[in-house]
């Protein structure tokens, strides 16, 4: 090859290269990522439940639900700790009251719902997301009955549908569906090392997102959480959104004070 082709080549490779590794590095921050599943952005937040404390927050110490992510991480700051991540946790009342199971430091504020009913919540199979002694997991709500019946892990949020089980998608949900929302969901790996907490960008159907957590990220069980109120709160991106007030919300804290 030709000296002159040989020096025209290499620079646009180095640019290449460097415009490669600038998208990457774009692309994370911490444990948040950016993807694109199908057309569709998304924000996706990796923790490892052994290592990432990992809490759900439904009311301060005075019995009001903190709402906004705002109050929530004010009052993490005030116990020495740091709020870094932080998603909606699953369906409420009006009253931020919890729809189904919602435990919190090992005490339930409402039962375990069972059978069927309207919404979202209730097109079963739904399911429960729990962390407990350094473990986290996305559970059918009658398997979870059974996994748990003389035991209450430390957290516990159930919600629903569940999008995966077992590695196969929820079987009511519909390709060609034209509900379309920002949604925001849970999922964890087959191994229990990786929580995967996900919120589309844009308005998506379930069936697509329960395709990305299927194909996109692999993992064999998942749960929606939420709809039109999905919000998420990853300072390192600088994202703080707000809204509607919520119920249940899940964090995830570092300790600043010892």
């Amino acid at each position: 090859m030709p000296v002159r082709i040989v020096l025209m080549i290499r620079p646009l490779l180095l640019a290449a290269i460097a415009a490669l590794l600038t998208a990457c590095s774009g692309r994370i921050e911490g444990p948040c990522r950016n993807l694109t599943f199908e057309s569709v952005p998304y924000l996706v937040c990796t923790f490892d439940p052994a290592a990432d404390d990992i809490r759900l927050f439904l009311r301060d110490e005075t019995g009001a639900p903190f709402g906004q992510f705002d109050r929530l991480a004010n009052y993490v700051a005030s116990k020495g700790g740091s709020l870094v991540f932080a998603m909606n946790a699953g369906m409420y009342h009006e009253d931020r009251r919890p729809v189904g199971l919602y435990v919190e430091e090992e005490k339930s504020e409402m039962g375990l719902v069972r059978n069927a009913g309207p919404g979202n919540f209730g097109m079963l199979p739904n399911g429960v997301f729990w962390i407990d002694g350094g473990k986290a997991g996305v559970t059918e709500t009658l398997t979870y009955d059974a996994q748990f019946t003389d035991d209450v892990p430390r957290f516990a949020t159930q919600s629903g549908p569940m999008l995966v089980i077992d590695g196969e998608l929820h079987p009511v949900l519909n390709p060609d569906g034209t509900s379309t929302r920002r949604r925001n969901g849970v999922g964890v790996s087959a191994d229990g090392r990786r929580v995967y907490f996900v919120i589309s960008d844009a308005p998506v159907n379930f069936h697509s997102f329960a395709r990305l957590f299927k194909e996109g990220l692999g993992v064999p069980n998942a749960l929606y959480l939420d709809g039109a109120v999905s919000k998420v709160y990853a300072p390192a991106l600088e994202r703080d959104e707000s809204g509607l007030d919520m119920g249940p919300i899940v964090g995830v804290v570092r300790q600043t004070k010892k």
